[in-house]
């Protein structure tokens, strides 16, 4: 990297650290917002450039010690800084003496902030403003003995100053401005969405508003839950309603309903119903702590925000079940909204996906022959087990008479190890039954149990006799035989008979659990099935994957891309790259040089999938992310996958708007993908494939909006990507 690139890359991260330390405050990553934010601080221009200072010393700091650049660019360094400044900004006067003050309460933060996040953030909990409260208490204790610095005398006299300038109208017009004809909870409100950054104005906390309205529908929703919850709490419990206007420290339950109903917690009508009922609990604090700091002349500033969220989310963390409908964000995008539409979208993409992956044991196409609560066995304790057999199509299990074992289609065939595992117990020495005859002594016949999980163990059982090739404690890998099918035990002819349960007892009553991913052969054709549980007499498969399509979607970091895109709206031929990359969490992407857009994925050997995409959305790279949303790395003619997208991906921003309103509560707008298997040139030997899906977006059931594309795999890879929307056609062809 040459001199030029490395000052370009400092300077992108000055201007990253520091627009994030802004936005932070308020759970955001907006660069709009920001600005604002930033604008909002300057309305007192000695706290606006305090904070500056501040901010840029902390995350200078930060660089030279050798942080972590990703954590200074968002801002985490920095926040609690920015707020300390601002609060000694508007306290003392400029001077020499306090600059070099605010240089070292900048760094005091820093320390702070970094000691904060190994003691809490070993609790997977974050820190908050707890830097910033140890810090200015700190300092303002320290600064009653240092006398050169002088308490400012700003806003003392600004009627005077005013008056100064243009006289009795200018009064008259900033009267009005800064005292405006509202409602008393609502000019507190405002100036408690101020206070946050030390700004004791209206105008101040009307343009806050109007940021947290544009950055986020739900935020701006919670700030008014939350505060005016409070403020009639107060009301109702004959509280002093002065304490949400000492200070403005009302901006503490604003803070602690964005966190708590968006940020931290997904927001739902549960997190909103939480909003509500901590907030006593924050009055309490409140009230508490306010008599206690009096006694040292301090403020308690942001004290009962950190208080209640930590102790929120630190209990939550002790639940054995989701109960209560509160979900943890487990991905933060940083916006209520796309927490919430990425979270109800990996719930449906993903469901059930927290289960252990357990296969089906064996290859080929087999018959359920009995599930589970079955017409014969498989009852109480023992009915979540399934019997499988091969069946002709006929429907007969056997060929010529059935008389003896071998002429049943599944005698001897493998047996497969369902997932990775120990060996538990191995019985291998019973005889075969001959047909129609039942061995009621040794009822499971010949069997191997294998432990998967501590609490998750799966039985095989009516295996042939002496056909099991592992031995007690031996380990087996998903797709290894483990032995042969028989017809041992209460078996009146060959079959395979198949269980999990918790235990590695012989005779462990069974658990209700899905197999992970199967195909389902219907008189239609064929179906996909993830996670989902079995039926008797379904034909099911496990996926038989495809050399050609697992290759193409073998997306390692470090393999490139090169395309030549041809756009029928423009003249031009572009050509595009693409690499695949890991970001700091091990989140594996393919990164577009020509537009820096990322596409997030994952794929287990059986499933592709793209989860998030940063970037242009006019780039061919988000057009392959569209169409290849979900793709089984099997082919089965005609096949249809189907999926969705989360919906603040391809919605306009007006309907979307609208929509974050009302999300938690309802969606009225949905974004489905289907993905069709449409021609293989040879099944065996795979040398082209063609695959289509599309891309609809809905209000309600009515389709506004749509995509079409088509996917070519040649030679391992993907040889041909074609979007159609409308009159436009995007074609790109593989160039390596």
């Amino acid at each position: 990297m040459n001199l030029i690139d490395k000052i370009k890359e400092y300077i992108l991260l000055y201007y990253r650290s520091t627009f994030n330390s802004y936005s932070a405050v308020y759970f955001s990553d907006n660069k709009l917002f920001a600005l604002l934010l930033i604008a909002v601080t300057f309305i007192n221009p000695m706290a606006g450039l305090s904070g500056l200072i501040a901010v840029t010393v902390a995350n200078l700091l930060a660089w030279l010690m050798g942080y972590n650049e990703f954590t200074i660019s968002r801002g985490y360094y920095g926040f609690n800084s920015l707020l300390v400044g601002l609060g000694l900004g508007v306290t003392y006067a400029p001077g020499l003496p306090f600059f070099i003050l605010l240089g070292f309460a900048a760094m005091l933060t820093l320390f702070i902030t970094v000691a904060m996040e190994g003691i809490i953030g070993k609790y997977a909990l974050p820190y908050l403003s707890i830097p910033f409260l140890f810090a200015i208490w700190l300092i303002f204790i320290a600064t009653g003995h240092y006398k050169s610095l002088i308490v400012s005398q700003s806003g003392i006299y600004v009627l005077n100053e005013i008056y100064s300038v243009g006289g009795a109208e200018f009064v008259k017009q900033y009267h009005h401005l800064t005292n405006p004809d509202i409602p008393v909870s609502l000019a507190i409100y405002f100036k408690s969405l101020g206070a946050i950054f030390f700004q004791y104005s209206i105008i101040g906390g009307v343009l806050i508003a109007l940021g947290l309205l544009i950055y986020s529908r739900i935020s701006f929703t919670l700030s008014l839950i939350g505060f005016f919850t409070a403020y009639y709490f107060y009301q109702f419990i004959g509280g002093n309603i002065n304490e949400l206007s000492y200070n403005y420290i009302g901006f503490n339950f604003i803070l602690t309903a964005i966190a708590l109903g968006g940020f931290f917690i997904v927001p739902s009508r549960s997190s909103y119903f939480w909003v509500i009922i901590l907030t006593p609990l924050i009055a309490i604090v409140t009230s508490a702590s306010t008599v206690v700091f009096w006694t040292f002349q301090l403020s308690i500033y942001s004290l009962p925000f950190n208080m209640i969220v930590l102790l929120f989310l630190y209990v939550l963390k002790f639940r054995i079940r989701p109960t209560l409908r509160i979900e943890e964000v487990s991905f933060q995008q940083y916006t209520p909204e796309r927490n919430l539409y990425s979270q109800m979208n990996s719930k449906k993409r993903f469901k059930n996906t927290f289960y252990f992956p357990v296969s089906l044991p064996f290859w080929g196409e087999w018959n359920v022959w009995q599930g589970h609560d079955g017409k014969h066995t498989h009852k109480g304790e023992w009915k979540n087990a399934w019997d499988f057999v091969i069946k002709d199509f006929e429907d007969k299990t056997y060929s010529d008479y059935g008389v003896q074992k071998k002429d049943f289609y599944c005698f001897d065939k493998p047996v497969l190890a369902p997932a990775d595992g120990t060996i538990e117990e191995v019985i291998s020495n019973i005889e075969d039954n001959e047909i129609k005859d039942v061995n009621v002594n040794d009822n499971w016949g010949n069997t191997v149990i294998i432990r998967h999980d501590p609490y998750l163990f799966s039985k095989i059982c009516h295996l042939k006799k002496d056909s099991v090739r592992y031995k007690k404690g031996d380990a087996v890998k998903r797709g290894d035989i483990i032995a042969s099918v028989g017809n041992s035990g209460r078996s009146p002819e060959p079959h395979i008979h198949f269980q999990l349960q918790a235990y590695p007892f012989i005779d462990a009553k069974t658990i209700d659990f899905p197999i992970s991913y199967f195909i389902l052969r219907t008189a239609e054709g064929y179906e996909f099935r993830q996670f989902d549980k079995l039926n008797e007499n379904d034909t099911i498969s496990n996926i038989e994957k495809n050399i050609l399509l697992t290759e193409a979607y073998k997306f390692i970091p470090g393999k490139k891309f090169k395309f030549l895109v041809k756009d029928n709206e423009k003249d031009e031929e572009e050509t595009v790259e693409w690499d695949v990359q890991v970001d700091y969490y091990n989140n594996s992407y393919i990164f577009c040089k020509n537009t820096n857009s990322k596409a997030f994925f994952a794929n287990d050997g059986n499933i592709h999938y793209f989860k998030h995409f940063e970037g242009d959305k006019d780039s061919l790279l988000f057009y392959f992310f569209m169409a290849s949303f979900k793709v089984m790395t099997g082919f089965y003619h005609k096949l249809i996958l189907r999926d969705q997208y989360p919906v603040y991906l391809l919605n306009n921003r007006l309907l979307l708007f609208f929509q974050d309103f009302v999300a938690p509560f309802f969606m009225f707008i949905k974004d489905d993908y289907t993905l069709s298997y449409d021609y293989i040139d040879d099944p065996m030997t795979s040398g082209f494939i063609r695959l289509k899906s599309k891309a609809e977006m809905k209000i309600g059931k009515i389709v506004r909006k749509s995509m079409d594309f088509e996917l070519e795999f040649r030679n391992d890879k993907v040889s041909k990507i074609i979007a159609h929307n409308n009159k436009r056609t995007i074609e790109a062809v593989c160039a390596d």
